[in-house]
C-alpha cells in the first residue's frame, strides 16, 4: 500500500506540473518511411553505415519511391557524460564529423535524418538519455539539423512508474505520458520541425493518447526476424485501428525484411501489412545486401501508394468475405479505401497454399450494382474477367503469402 501511495503521489505532483502541447503538424502527417540502424547493426554504427544507407536510398530507388528518413539508433553518443555545456556528445570515434557533419550529407542528397533518446535516467544501451535534459537535448538536435526522434522507454526511475490507475482513468495523465509530453512540449520551443515516434512498447495503453503526444507510437517491444512476431504484431494491431489517423500511426516496429531467414512471402505480408495498416515503414538491413526480389518488394508503388495517400488517413481494417465464413487470429481479410477506390488484402496464416475467396458485395463501401475490374497491386496488372457485386473472387496463396488488390467500377 506504500508504494502505491508514493507512485500515486508522485503521479499528482507530476500531473501538475505536465504541460498539454500538441505535437506539431508541421510534420508527421503520413506514416514515415526509411531506415533506421538498430536491426542491422545494434550498437555496432558509425557514420559509414550511415552514410552508406543514405547513397542506397538513391541507388536502389527508395528516395524515388518516398522513402526519406536515414535514422540513427543507440549508441551515438559518449557513454558516461555530457559536456560543461549539459549537451549530449557524439562519439568522436563513432562520428568524426559529428552528427552535424552526417546530416548535412544526408540532407545534400534531399533525404532527412532522425536521432535516438531515451525517456529514462540511461537510453537502453545505457548511454545519456533526456529525461529531465529534455530541452537542451531538443536545441541540441535541432541544431545538429535533426528531423525525427525516437524516443525509448528504459531505465524509467522509480519515481517515474506509473500507478495501477492513471488519474481520472486517462492514460494521458499517467506517469508515463507526462514523461512523454515533456518531450513534446520541449519540441514544440524549437523552430524545427522534428517528428517523435513514442517509443514506449505498447505500455500505459499509449494507443489512446498517442496522437496527443507524437506522430506515431511503438504496439509492442523490439520485432524479430520471424513469422510468429509478425503474426503476433498484427493480432497485437487489428485491435486498435480506430486510433488511425493522420498524424498518427500505430508503429509496428522497423521492418526485419533482409534479416533473418523469413521467405519472399513472409516478407511480402511483413511489407504489405505495414502499409495497409499506415505504420511507419522504416527498413532495417544493410541495403546493399538486399535481392531483387526483396527491392521490389519495398518500393512497391502501389502498395507505398496506399500508405501514403494524401487524402484518406485511415488504415485498412477487418471484413468477413462471404457469408458462412470462419473466423481466424489474426484476421486473414482486410478492405480499406484510397484516393484510388476500394482495395481489399488477403493474408494466408496457414503454413500451406490454399485458396481464398470473398464475395465483393461483402467489400465494404463497394456499390452493389455494376460492374468492376480488380487490380493485382503487386504485379501492376488487372486481373482477367469481368466482375460484379454477387461475384466471388478466389486466389491461389502460398503459405504465409499476401494479396493485393484494388478494386474499381468498370
Amino acid at each position: 500500500m506504500a508504494t502505491f501511495l508514493a507512485i500515486l503521489t508522485a503521479t499528482s505532483l507530476a500531473l501538475a506540473q505536465a504541460p498539454t502541447t500538441p505535437p506539431s503538424h508541421e510534420t508527421g502527417r503520413l506514416p514515415a518511411l526509411g531506415w533506421n540502424t538498430w536491426n542491422a547493426y545494434h550498437c555496432e554504427i558509425d557514420e559509414a553505415k550511415v552514410l552508406a544507407a543514405a547513397h542506397s536510398f538513391v541507388e536502389l530507388g527508395l528516395k524515388d519511391a518516398g522513402y526519406e528518413y536515414v535514422n540513427i539508433d543507440d549508441c551515438w553518443s559518449v557513454k558516461d557524460s555530457r559536456d560543461s555545456s549539459g549537451r549530449i556528445v557524439p562519439d568522436p570515434t563513432r562520428f568524426p564529423n559529428g552528427i552535424i557533419g552526417v546530416a548535412n550529407e544526408v540532407h545534400d542528397l534531399g533525404l532527412k535524418i532522425g536521432i535516438y533518446s531515451d525517456a529514462g535516467t540511461q537510453t537502453c544501451a545505457g548511454y545519456p538519455a533526456s529525461l529531465g535534459n529534455e530541452l537542451i537535448d531538443v536545441q541540441t538536435f535541432a541544431g545538429w539539423g535533426i528531423d525525427y526522434l525516437k524516443y525509448d522507454n528504459c531505465n524509467v526511475p522509480s519515481n517515474w512508474t506509473d500507478a495501477p490507475n492513471p488519474p481520472d482513468g486517462d492514460w494521458y495523465n499517467s506517469n508515463s505520458g507526462i514523461r512523454y509530453r515533456r518531450m513534446t512540449d520541449a519540441l514544440s520551443k524549437v523552430s524545427r520541425p522534428i517528428q517523435l515516434d513514442v517509443c514506449i512498447w505498447g505500455q500505459a495503453q499509449v494507443w489512446t493518447w498517442g496522437a496527443r503526444t507524437g506522430h506515431s507510437w511503438r504496439m509492442s517491444g523490439d520485432a524479430t526476424p520471424t513469422w510468429s512476431y509478425i503474426i503476433d504484431i498484427i493480432k497485437i494491431n487489428v485491435d486498435h485501428l480506430d486510433t488511425i489517423d493522420f498524424f498518427g500511426h500505430n508503429d509496428m516496429d522497423m521492418m526485419e525484411i533482409g534479416n533473418g531467414d523469413l521467405t519472399i512471402q513472409e516478407e511480402r505480408t511483413h511489407f504489405a501489412a505495414w502499409a495497409f495498416f499506415k505504420s511507419p515503414i522504416l527498413l532495417g538491413t544493410d541495403l546493399s545486401q538486399l535481392n531483387s526480389e526483396q527491392v521490389a518488394i519495398i518500393t512497391n508503388k502501389e502498395l507505398l501508394a496506399f500508405s501514403q495517400d494524401p487524402n484518406i488517413g485511415t488504415p485498412a481494417k477487418p471484413f468477413t468475405p462471404r457469408s458462412g465464413a470462419g473466423t481466424t487470429s489474426p484476421p486473414e481479410f482486410y478492405a480499406g479505401a484510397s484516393s484510388k477506390g476500394m482495395h481489399v488484402f488477403i493474408m494466408n496464416i496457414g503454413s500451406s497454399t490454399t485458396t481464398k475467396s470473398f464475395r465483393l458485395s461483402n467489400v465494404p463501401g463497394l456499390s452493389d450494382s455494376g460492374r468492376f475490374i480488380i487490380h493485382d497491386m503487386w504485379t501492376g496488372a488487372d486481373v482477367d474477367g469481368s466482375f460484379t457485386a454477387g461475384s466471388t473472387f478466389s486466389v491461389r496463396l502460398g503459405a504465409h503469402d499476401t494479396a493485393a488488390y484494388l478494386i474499381t467500377e468498370a
